[in-house]
């Protein structure tokens, strides 16, 4: 006897089954993207967390870490997160102290893993073990208006904005860049050994900072770096920049003075200048050698020479006097980091 099952019918209850399972699948949650969310952190419990570190790992993607005022006592690592912001209080300090737990206090990315789309804001850094903040193996990473007392270290990431930070205090580096792909706009760095250092293969842009009282160079590119300087302010450290190694550079409508050395640059790089005001108290142009001996024949015909006359070189005010010559040259509005701006009257 055949006990078979019409086909037809068969048929009809795979189909019936198949319906009731979508019919269930669809009254869940699967694929609803929630809503961003603000967390916030204060160390008087009025936040939903005291930690940094625990409302990190609890962000998802689009969330923001908001932090109140205070010094924070902790280190703080951000891995294997995409999309998240972490700022401090508008208007208020938050300072990051760090508990010496690891070399550094902030870290980005983390070997093996990364960290994409971060944006860190409104936070003073302090460092620890001679390193304050670092990134490693991140992607479009932005750091704005942050005030890093010690270095900055970043090695193999990409799609890097350092924009209107304060970064000084390094007994080394201000900001050191191995292997790494970054755009630095509207920096003060200051007090350093050394300003910046590029090296490895890294390709940097520099745009609009100042850079002052380095002990030694304000920039280093060495190895196989690429590096675009346009429009910074390179003023009273023991060098303006130097150019080792195989390094490509870029230098134009910079204002480079009251260095002891202007330009130092090895005869193995790939050097192109011009435009920049150069105002130095040994040599404006220096050929790497052992010892380093001046060139004046690397000088570019559209150079300029003379005191770019700041508003108050004294008290760190290096914008340009109304009255500056500086203005329209070579197709940029003025030369240097900072606008023509009228001194403070005393009075």
């Amino acid at each position: 006897m055949n006990f078979a099952m019409p086909r037809f019918l068969l048929i009809v209850g795979v189909w019936s089954f198949l319906g009731a399972g979508v019919a269930v699948a669809g009254t869940g949650t699967e694929g609803v993207v929630p809503s961003p969310r603000t967390i916030t952190v204060a160390l008087d419990g009025s936040g939903e967390f005291s930690s940094i570190q625990e409302a990190v790992d609890s962000a998802g993607k689009g969330d923001t870490v908001l932090i109140k005022a205070g010094v924070y006592p902790q280190d703080l690592t951000i891995h294997s997160k995409e999309k998240i912001k972490i700022i401090g209080a508008e208007g208020e300090k938050v300072v990051l102290q760090g508990q010496g737990r690891m070399v550094g206090v902030l870290h980005v990315g983390k070997w093996p893993y990364g960290a994409t789309d971060i944006e860190i804001s409104g936070l003073t850094i302090n460092e620890y073990g001679g390193h304050a903040l670092g990134i490693f193996n991140g992607n479009r990473i932005v750091l704005r208006q942050l005030h890093v007392k010690g270095m900055v270290f970043s090695q193999q990431v990409q799609d890097v904005r350092i924009e209107d930070c304060v970064i000084g205090g390094s007994e080394t580096t201000g900001v050191h860049f191995s292997d790494s792909e970054a755009v630095l706009v509207g920096n003060f760095i200051h007090d350093n050994d050394y300003g910046i250092n590029v090296t490895g293969k890294s390709s940097i842009r520099f745009e609009h900072n100042v850079i002052t009282r380095s002990l030694f160079e304000a920039v280093v590119i060495g190895d196989q770096a690429a590096a675009v300087l346009v429009n910074n302010t390179l003023v009273k450290n023991g060098g303006g920049a130097t150019f080792l190694g195989a390094s490509r550079i870029e230098a134009m409508g910079n204002i480079v003075s009251f260095n002891k050395i202007g330009f130092l640059i090895a005869p193995s790089s790939q050097t192109r200048v011009g435009y920049n005001l150069l105002f130095n108290d040994e040599a404006d142009y220096m050929r790497a050698d052992s010892p380093n001996r001046p060139a004046p024949e690397l000088k570019a015909n559209s150079d300029i020479f003379v005191d770019p006359r700041f508003v108050d070189a004294e008290r760190d005010d290096f914008h340009l006097r109304p009255d500056t010559d500086l203005l329209n040259v070579g197709g940029f509005r003025y030369l240097g980091a900072l606008p023509p701006r009228r001194p403070v009257s005393t009075q």
